[in-house]
């Protein structure tokens, strides 16, 4: 491939680590940075000609892969068409088909679908949705319940609903919203934990607009798998005391822990949900929140409409490729793909947990984590699994992967080969 700039790769990579900020990353750059060539399939190639396994699906986005003729095609001719309009006052064809087919895969009774560009912004949207609801109505329930354990993004009103404590965002705790935390859902069963729950709801339900959690798995805020069983107590909680669940399935929807909503390991129906990450496979940036006809109405029933509206908001690009996405994930049998990673991240993680410093290795769908009792050295790890050809991002206690569906038997052995020696590097 020829080169795109007279950038040579020294100097592209000096350049970047003192001028160009990377995530959750001082500036200037401590750690190395990797020039990213090209990406085909699940391989990703550096500049330097090294081919690496992605183990991320780049943050659990790219689950068809990278450069997918079925998704390019949806852009390119996307691109030809129109590139953006504003969204405000305007529609279009794609965002209207996408609206369309996500009522159509959503939960039932889930009917109205803002568009929103990253799923930080859906998280945000979710819960003015929430607070807005309830002033429409002539009541202040200015508060969430949610669970420790939990992310759901950077922005200021996600940073209110992580985990406070443990989370990453304890810098900002003192300028934050303060909302309800219940400790973190159990694994397996626990009633005392449900009647701990319902405890909690209760003291605080006059005040509750609503309850927000990621169903069943909770991602960046430790990788954690909870008995669906919570799920449903939560639910019935919120109904019972009249609140509104939202469920946050930016990480977990569309297939990726088995179920194709984490909501339905527990057989339960939200008020608002946000979708994001894999919405387009990976290609642009794009998220919704999704909420019910009653939701809808009470928001719109007051003096003031949601006031909301990014500026590349159902952004015609990512609409066209976020429907070929979601088309081509309903084509593939995703069911197989994603159950034959499981039993391969079994089968490859058998064992591991008898390593000195493994605490846990868990998996569910196409997510493999291995927790350690200590917090890794993230440089010594990375170069691990980079040795035997793959990219994981670790961080934390945490190793672990979330695959492109369509990674082959080959590849994911690779990827359990390398998280294996990444694992004896904390010995």
């Amino acid at each position: 491939m020829p080169p795109t700039s007279d950038w040579t790769p020294e100097d592209l990579l000096a350049y970047d680590r003192e001028h160009v900020w990377h995530p959750y990353a001082p500036m200037p750059a401590t750690a190395p940075i990797h020039s990213v060539a090209s990406a085909r399939g699940v391989t990703l190639t550096l500049a330097d000609g090294t081919e690496l396994v992605d183990g991320m699906s780049s943050w659990w986005a790219a689950i068809h892969g990278y450069n997918h003729p079925v998704l390019n095609e949806a852009i390119t001719g996307q691109l030809g068409r129109m590139a953006h309009v504003m969204f405000g006052g305007l529609t279009h064809e794609p965002a209207v088909e996408l609206a369309r087919t996500l009522v159509d895969i959503a939960p039932a009774g889930i009917t109205k679908v803002f568009f929103a560009d990253s799923g930080s912004v859906a998280v945000e949207v979710a819960i003015k949705m929430a607070l807005q609801f309830w002033r429409n109505q002539g009541l202040n329930r200015p508060r969430l319940l949610t669970v420790r354990g939990g992310y759901h993004g950077d922005t200021f009103g996600d940073m209110a609903v992580c985990d406070p404590v443990n989370g990453m965002h304890q810098l900002f705790t003192d300028v934050l919203p303060t909302h309800v935390f219940a400790p973190e859902p159990p694994a397996g069963p626990d009633e005392d934990y449900v009647h701990s729950l319902g405890k909690l709801v209760a003291e605080h339900a006059h005040e509750l607009a609503g309850i927000i959690v990621e169903p069943v798995v909770q991602g960046a805020g430790g990788m954690r798998f909870y008995d669906p069983s919570h799920l449903r107590a939560l639910r019935a909680l919120a109904d019972e005391h009249g609140l509104l669940l939202i469920l946050d399935e930016i990480a977990t929807g569309f297939g990726r822990s088995g179920a194709f909503w984490g909501a339905d390991h527990a057989g339960v129906l939200p008020d608002i949900m946000c979708v994001g990450k894999a919405l387009t496979g990976g290609y642009l940036t794009m998220a919704a929140t999704l909420t019910t006809d009653r939701v809808a109405a009470g928001i719109s029933a007051g003096s003031a409409p949601l006031m909301h509206g990014p500026t590349f908001m159902a952004n015609p690009l990512a609409a066209a490729v976020a429907k070929a996405s979601l088309d081509l994930l309903a084509a593939r049998d995703w069911r197989s793909e994603v159950g034959g990673i499981e039993t391969a991240l079994r089968e490859g993680l058998d064992g591991v947990e008898s390593l000195p410093g493994v605490a846990e290795v868990r998996i569910m769908g196409a997510i493999g984590v291995i927790e350690t009792s200590i917090d890794i050295d993230q440089q010594k790890v990375q170069n691990a699994v980079m040795a035997h050809g793959v990219w994981l991002r670790p961080f934390r206690n945490l190793i672990y992967t979330m695959p492109p569906y369509i990674s082959s038997p080959d590849d994911l052995t690779r990827i359990t080969t390398a998280m294996r020696a990444a694992a004896r590097t904390l010995g």
